[in-house]
């Protein structure tokens, strides 16, 4: 049957209005939210038409619920700064990665969640001391946020969202902790942002992950997390220049500004030297654009399981014909590259085995200081 919760997360996924549907359709708003309601379904031809506005196959609407996100548990940086619409079109995505995540787990035997409940810790910066003592990450850099969340159990997927308010979000869902990040950022900026989500992860388990307050905690969390005040002291020059800045933070892989910040808030430079640093990154336009960009991060585990599929000659189209979505839903998900070799058909039917392989992620502290 015609499943009416899908055609509505269908159009927010592209960002439309019931309005905007209908008149792409050639229909009545009012034929829009009945279909929507379910107080009829829509006929072959408008159902062929839905389905080529929306860009998802037909079989696509006839599919069990879907598990989807809403608002009030996804954490979003600059909430309101975001539109309605930009925030639908980023949950959307993540209701297809719960649905791909869902097809994994099925066949692969992922990292178990391992992270700590720090939300009676009243200090955020206390937080991130006490989880890189748990994690055995001394003093040193965290090398690649991504593969360490995720070897603590972390589902780390990609929003290919070009608004740049929808910087990154997470949630839990259920007992599994989900982060999304924004590939259009910075390389610098999307680790900050993984840090900032593992914040609201850590410290918001049981509360809204949103606001002022949550999102203060969440930058704070970060900031100390990859930038540890014993680390950060021991390297802060005296007067230093932007340009000698800009050399040393790629000693922590973040953004000149948030090593500005970080400066600052240990107490290494004065509030005078302080602004004049955030005058000459302006001046320059580096709030905007990194100088000396990093090299972006991307999923370890998403990589290893495209790899054992393809060595099964299971395609992408396979797993997007199974899934019913689009294939390009799965490459937005998965940074762009991990999918890469699955292209061209598959064997359309395949079989599982009895025991789903298992994927370890090196997770041993020497692997992230490299």
């Amino acid at each position: 049957m015609f499943n009416p919760s899908r055609l509505t997360l269908a159009r927010k996924r592209r960002g439309l209005t019931m309005t905007k549907l209908a008149t792409a359709i050639g229909v009545e708003p009012r034929s829009v939210s009945a279909y929507e309601k379910g107080e009829f379904g829509p006929d072959d031809d408008r159902l062929a038409s839905l389905a080529a506005v929306l860009k998802f196959p037909q079989e696509f609407f006839f599919g069990d619920d879907l598990d989807e996100p809403t608002p009030d548990i996804a954490s979003f940086r600059a909430l309101s700064k975001m539109s309605a619409g930009q925030r639908d079109t980023a949950l959307g995505a993540g209701a297809i990665a719960l649905l791909l995540n869902a097809w994994i787990e099925a066949r692969f035997e992922l990292p178990a969640p391992d992270l700590p409940d720090l939300s009676r810790e009243d200090d955020p910066e206390a937080a991130a001391r006490a989880l890189r003592q748990q994690w055995g990450l001394g003093e040193l850099p965290v090398k690649n946020m991504v593969h360490l969340l995720e070897s603590k159990g972390v589902r780390v997927f990609s929003l290919s969202v070009d608004a740049a308010e929808v910087d990154a979000f997470s949630m839990w869902r259920q007992s599994t902790p989900f982060v999304f990040l924004n590939t259009k950022k910075s390389a610098e900026h999307s680790r900050f942002d993984a840090a900032h989500e593992l914040g609201h992860l850590v410290l918001h388990r049981h509360g809204s992950p949103q606001g002022r307050e949550a999102e203060r905690e969440a930058n704070t969390f970060a900031s100390a997390f990859l930038m540890p005040r014993a680390s950060v002291l021991a390297y802060a020059p005296r007067m230093a220049t932007l340009d000698h800045l800009i050399r040393l933070k790629k000693y922590w892989s973040v953004s000149v500004a948030a090593l500005t910040y970080r400066l600052h808030a240990v107490g290494a430079i004065s509030d005078w030297h302080y602004q004049s640093l955030y005058i000459d990154l302006s001046s320059r336009g580096y709030r905007k654009s990194e100088p000396d960009e990093g090299q972006r991060e991307s999923s370890q585990i998403l990589q290893k399981v495209f790899t054992a599929l393809r060595d099964e000659s299971i395609s992408k189209v396979d797993i997007a014909s199974e899934l019913c979505v689009p294939v390009e839903e799965l490459d937005q998900l998965v940074f762009g590259l991990a999918i890469t070799g699955l292209s061209g058909g598959g064997r359309g039917s395949h079989s599982r085995a009895a025991k789903p392989p298992q994927l370890r992620v090196v997770s041993s502290p020497e692997e992230f200081h490299r």
